[in-house]
């Protein structure tokens, strides 16, 4: 019960702090919006390619490949003679 009554104590003290908070007057150049959206942009292209990676190893493990017939393919294209155009 100890623990329950410090927990209380600590978020009563931590939303009294929040709703006492005074304006910070704080500038924002012109540069932080674009450094935003950059950041924003980045975030979209790394998920994008992550689901991407992922989405290829789930579908290679369903796919059914033969080995023997790409080799076999391989080395009929190796032993053609080439033909002079």
């Amino acid at each position: 019960m100890p623990k329950l009554k410090h927990l209380y104590s600590s978020l009563l003290s931590f939303i009294l702090l929040v709703s006492l908070a005074t304006p910070a007057y704080a500038y924002l150049d012109p540069g932080t919006g674009s450094l935003i959206l950059q950041g924003l942009i980045a975030g979209l292209a790394m998920i994008s390619f992550t689901f991407k990676m992922w989405w290829y190893k789930l579908t290679s493990l369903f796919k059914k490949t033969d080995d023997s017939e790409d080799k076999e393919k391989d080395d009929s294209e190796k032993s053609e003679p080439a033909t002079p155009d």
